[in-house]
């Protein structure tokens, strides 16, 4: 944590939530160097966070090659997954492109389309990618079906500072091509939950802001950016043992307008 800086607001909205009894991550990285962390060395439940490090492999393999965004994939029924999302939905044999289930994945975080990609690029390259990316303490350790764990199954898991560092590389350009992380930012934008890191954000004049969020019962995340006129204040959100889901989208969208109040 920068000690220049006033956080007294950003630590207020913590600690209510975690005298209420949940466990809060935040890692935030703003335009001048300075960075708030609050147990962001900590693992927290990705939930649909880890779909960010899917979409980087998936355009580094569209970058190298191997892959391309107008391949078309006819939907089977083993394909549809439980959880979030509309592929589950869908006749078998529609055909969707590999654009289109990133697009999925991304904005309404379709579950069925996230484990299409999986099985397209590869679930040990994109745990390389995160180790590219010095993401070391995140993992992507199974496929999404809405709910948590099995015993003996291993999880997804997310460090906040990881994830300040994965859309720090979107912007700064090392996480692909500089055409393919435009893309890949402009994917977090297509978000449409604006209920965590742009709940306080102004319906009028909105800036620009992109996120992906992650839910599961007792688990809400948000990780994305918020523009300034300074630049880009990047936040990655973590919060763990919530009585009500609702209470998640609220501590984060809290933690990011005073985040942003710091200003």
């Amino acid at each position: 944590m920068d000690a220049s800086s006033d956080w007294a607001g950003v630590a207020w909205v913590i600690a209510q939530a975690e005298g209420d009894g949940a466990v809060i991550g935040v890692s935030a990285a703003f335009p001048a160097g300075k960075r708030f962390s609050h147990n962001a060395g900590r693992r927290f439940v990705a939930a649909s966070t880890v779909k960010i490090a899917i979409m980087i492999e998936l355009f580094r393999q569209v970058d190298a090659g191997h892959l391309s965004l107008d391949t078309g994939y006819r939907l089977r029924p083993a394909d549809k997954a439980m959880g979030s999302g509309v592929v589950s939905r869908l006749h078998d044999g529609i055909e969707l492109t590999l654009d289109d289930l990133a697009y999925l994945m991304m904005s309404i975080s379709d579950n069925s389309s996230t484990n299409i990609l999986i099985d397209q690029v590869g679930q040990e390259r994109v745990n390389a990618t995160m180790r590219d990316l010095g993401m070391a303490g995140s993992t992507l350790g199974r496929r999404m079906r809405g709910s948590h764990v099995d015993p003996g199954e291993q999880e997804n898991w997310a460090v906040p500072d990881d994830y300040t560092r994965a859309i720090g590389s979107l912007f700064d350009g090392s996480a692909a091509s500089a055409m393919s992380c435009a893309r890949m930012l402009a994917l977090l934008e297509g978000q449409q939950n604006d209920r965590r890191i742009a709940r306080h954000l102004p319906r009028v004049n909105r800036p620009r802001w992109g996120s992906k969020t992650g839910s599961l019962p007792g688990v809400a995340n948000d990780v994305g950016f918020v523009m300034t006129d300074r630049g880009p204040v990047l936040m990655a959100v973590f919060c763990g043992n919530l009585q009500d889901p609702n209470d998640g989208e609220r501590i984060i969208g809290d933690i990011s307008r005073a985040l942003l109040g710091t200003l």
